[in-house]
Protein backbone atom coordinates (compact mmCIF):
# COMPACT_ATOMS: atom_id res chain seq x y z
CA UNK A 1 0.00 0.00 0.00
CA UNK A 2 1.54 3.45 -0.84
CA UNK A 3 0.31 7.12 -0.15
CA UNK A 4 -1.60 6.92 -3.24
CA UNK A 5 -4.10 4.12 -1.52
CA UNK A 6 -4.58 6.91 1.70
CA UNK A 7 -5.05 9.69 -0.87
CA UNK A 8 -7.67 7.64 -3.27
CA UNK A 9 -9.51 7.00 0.23
CA UNK A 10 -9.93 10.55 1.20
CA UNK A 11 -12.62 13.02 0.29
CA UNK A 12 -9.99 15.82 -0.71
CA UNK A 13 -11.76 18.54 -2.10
CA UNK A 14 -14.24 17.92 0.91
CA UNK A 15 -11.81 18.18 3.11
CA UNK A 16 -10.16 21.13 1.46
CA UNK A 17 -13.42 22.97 1.52
CA UNK A 18 -14.11 22.61 5.02
CA UNK A 19 -11.14 23.43 5.96
CA UNK A 20 -10.86 26.55 3.54
CA UNK A 21 -8.03 25.35 2.01
CA UNK A 22 -7.24 24.57 -1.88
CA UNK A 23 -6.93 21.12 -3.48
CA UNK A 24 -3.26 20.85 -3.27
CA UNK A 25 -2.78 22.59 -0.25
CA UNK A 26 -5.33 19.76 1.25
CA UNK A 27 -3.23 17.14 -0.15
CA UNK A 28 -0.01 18.24 1.47
CA UNK A 29 -1.71 18.11 4.75
CA UNK A 30 -3.34 14.61 4.21
CA UNK A 31 0.05 13.29 3.36
CA UNK A 32 1.50 14.72 6.81
CA UNK A 33 -0.95 13.87 8.88
CA UNK A 34 -0.76 10.56 7.40
CA UNK A 35 2.86 10.23 7.80
CA UNK A 36 2.34 11.66 11.34
CA UNK A 37 -0.68 9.16 12.29
CA UNK A 38 1.12 5.85 10.62
CA UNK A 39 4.62 6.93 12.55
CA UNK A 40 2.57 7.32 15.42
CA UNK A 41 0.95 3.72 15.08
CA UNK A 42 3.94 2.20 14.30
CA UNK A 43 5.58 3.46 17.50
CA UNK A 44 3.02 1.90 19.43
CA UNK A 45 3.06 -1.35 17.34
CA UNK A 46 6.25 -1.56 19.42
CA UNK A 47 4.73 -3.08 22.65
CA UNK A 48 3.03 -6.34 22.99
CA UNK A 49 0.29 -3.85 24.96
CA UNK A 50 0.74 -1.73 22.06
CA UNK A 51 0.50 -3.82 19.19
CA UNK A 52 -2.62 -5.33 20.98
CA UNK A 53 -4.75 -2.32 21.85
CA UNK A 54 -3.58 -1.51 17.60
CA UNK A 55 -4.91 -4.70 16.73
CA UNK A 56 -8.33 -4.89 18.43
CA UNK A 57 -8.67 -1.07 17.26
CA UNK A 58 -8.94 -2.41 13.84
CA UNK A 59 -10.78 -5.18 13.98
CA UNK A 60 -13.64 -2.31 14.34
CA UNK A 61 -12.53 -1.13 10.86
CA UNK A 62 -12.43 -4.12 8.92
CA UNK A 63 -14.55 -3.87 5.85
CA UNK A 64 -14.40 0.02 5.90
CA UNK A 65 -14.05 1.83 2.70
CA UNK A 66 -13.17 5.38 2.28
CA UNK A 67 -15.40 8.36 2.58
CA UNK A 68 -16.71 9.94 -0.39
CA UNK A 69 -17.46 13.34 2.31
CA UNK A 70 -15.78 14.70 5.07
CA UNK A 71 -19.42 13.88 7.05
CA UNK A 72 -19.31 10.23 6.32
CA UNK A 73 -16.27 9.67 8.54
CA UNK A 74 -17.19 9.06 12.33
CA UNK A 75 -14.91 11.80 13.68
CA UNK A 76 -15.64 11.27 16.99
CA UNK A 77 -14.27 7.82 16.74
CA UNK A 78 -11.33 9.28 14.71
CA UNK A 79 -11.02 11.92 17.95
CA UNK A 80 -10.72 8.73 20.18
CA UNK A 81 -8.14 6.83 17.81
CA UNK A 82 -5.91 9.99 17.06
CA UNK A 83 -5.93 10.39 21.13
CA UNK A 84 -4.73 6.82 21.78
CA UNK A 85 -2.25 7.23 18.85
CA UNK A 86 -0.33 10.27 19.86
CA UNK A 87 -1.45 10.22 23.62
CA UNK A 88 0.05 13.27 25.89
CA UNK A 89 1.72 14.52 22.71
CA UNK A 90 -1.50 15.20 20.54
CA UNK A 91 -1.69 18.86 21.40
CA UNK A 92 2.17 19.26 20.72
CA UNK A 93 1.90 17.42 17.40
CA UNK A 94 -1.44 18.97 16.28
CA UNK A 95 -0.11 23.04 17.26
CA UNK A 96 3.34 22.45 15.58
CA UNK A 97 1.66 20.32 12.68
CA UNK A 98 -0.81 23.74 12.08
CA UNK A 99 2.21 25.80 12.68
CA UNK A 100 4.20 24.52 9.96
CA UNK A 101 5.12 26.33 6.99
CA UNK A 102 4.59 23.64 4.72
CA UNK A 103 0.72 23.91 5.48
CA UNK A 104 -0.52 27.21 6.18
CA UNK A 105 -3.59 27.50 7.98
CA UNK A 106 -4.51 23.87 7.88
CA UNK A 107 -6.18 23.32 11.37
CA UNK A 108 -4.42 19.33 12.34
CA UNK A 109 -7.05 19.40 15.29
CA UNK A 110 -10.00 19.35 12.71
CA UNK A 111 -7.94 16.69 10.59
CA UNK A 112 -6.52 14.59 12.13
CA UNK A 113 -9.86 13.27 13.35
CA UNK A 114 -11.12 12.69 9.88
CA UNK A 115 -8.17 10.81 8.66
CA UNK A 116 -7.61 8.30 11.23
CA UNK A 117 -10.64 5.87 10.61
CA UNK A 118 -9.75 5.96 6.68
CA UNK A 119 -6.31 5.43 7.96
CA UNK A 120 -6.68 2.37 10.29
CA UNK A 121 -9.75 0.68 7.89
CA UNK A 122 -7.04 0.49 4.99
CA UNK A 123 -4.75 -1.07 7.80
CA UNK A 124 -7.23 -3.43 9.35
CA UNK A 125 -8.30 -4.45 5.17
CA UNK A 126 -4.64 -4.72 4.28
CA UNK A 127 -3.69 -6.84 7.53
CA UNK A 128 -6.82 -9.32 6.91
CA UNK A 129 -5.72 -9.45 3.60
CA UNK A 130 -2.01 -10.47 4.26
CA UNK A 131 -3.40 -12.74 7.23
CA UNK A 132 -6.69 -13.98 6.77
CA UNK A 133 -6.33 -15.95 9.89
CA UNK A 134 -6.10 -12.74 12.15
CA UNK A 135 -9.29 -12.61 13.68
CA UNK A 136 -8.62 -16.30 15.06
CA UNK A 137 -5.52 -15.70 16.56
CA UNK A 138 -5.29 -12.77 19.12
CA UNK A 139 -2.06 -12.04 20.20
CA UNK A 140 0.20 -14.52 18.15
CA UNK A 141 0.67 -13.07 15.22
CA UNK A 142 4.13 -12.49 16.20
CA UNK A 143 4.93 -8.80 15.11
CA UNK A 144 2.43 -8.95 12.33
CA UNK A 145 0.79 -5.51 12.97
CA UNK A 146 4.23 -3.83 13.25
CA UNK A 147 5.33 -5.12 10.10
CA UNK A 148 2.53 -4.27 8.26
CA UNK A 149 3.18 -0.51 9.79
CA UNK A 150 6.50 -0.94 8.89
CA UNK A 151 5.86 -1.96 5.39
CA UNK A 152 3.77 0.71 5.03
CA UNK A 153 5.80 3.59 6.11
CA UNK A 154 8.83 1.83 4.30
CA UNK A 155 6.66 2.20 1.12
CA UNK A 156 5.26 -1.30 0.88
CA UNK A 157 6.46 -4.30 -1.00
CA UNK A 158 3.24 -3.32 -3.40
CA UNK A 159 5.43 -3.34 -6.59
CA UNK A 160 4.19 -0.11 -8.23
CA UNK A 161 5.73 0.64 -11.03
CA UNK A 162 6.32 4.28 -10.72
CA UNK A 163 8.94 3.87 -8.14
CA UNK A 164 8.40 5.99 -5.06
CA UNK A 165 4.96 7.31 -3.63
CA UNK A 166 5.07 5.50 -0.64
CA UNK A 167 4.50 6.82 2.54
CA UNK A 168 8.18 6.45 3.66
CA UNK A 169 9.03 8.77 0.80
CA UNK A 170 6.89 11.73 2.64
CA UNK A 171 8.56 10.84 5.91
CA UNK A 172 11.77 10.92 4.51
CA UNK A 173 10.45 14.34 2.74
CA UNK A 174 9.13 15.48 6.32
CA UNK A 175 12.17 14.17 8.33
CA UNK A 176 14.75 15.58 5.84
CA UNK A 177 13.34 17.84 3.49
CA UNK A 178 12.65 21.26 5.48
CA UNK A 179 15.04 24.59 4.34
CA UNK A 180 13.65 25.87 8.14
CA UNK A 181 16.63 24.38 9.69
CA UNK A 182 15.07 22.51 12.31
CA UNK A 183 11.67 22.52 14.85
CA UNK A 184 9.57 21.08 11.76
CA UNK A 185 7.73 18.19 11.40
CA UNK A 186 10.85 15.97 11.50
CA UNK A 187 11.34 17.35 14.60
CA UNK A 188 8.13 16.67 15.70
CA UNK A 189 7.91 13.05 14.43
CA UNK A 190 11.30 12.20 15.89
CA UNK A 191 10.11 13.41 19.27
CA UNK A 192 6.65 11.12 18.85
CA UNK A 193 8.81 8.33 17.64
CA UNK A 194 11.10 8.22 20.98
CA UNK A 195 13.59 10.41 18.84
CA UNK A 196 14.96 14.02 20.40
CA UNK A 197 12.99 15.46 22.63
Amino acid sequence: MALDDILKQVPIDDIAEKLGVSHDEAKVAIEQGGAILLGGLAKNAETAEGSAAIQKALQKHEGSTGASKVDDVDQADGGKIVAHILGGKEKEVTTKLTESKATPGIDFGKLLPILAPIVMGLIANANKSKNPQADAGGQDSGGGIGDLIGGLLGGGNSGSSAGGGGIGDVLGGLLGGGNSGGGGIGDLLGGLLGGKK
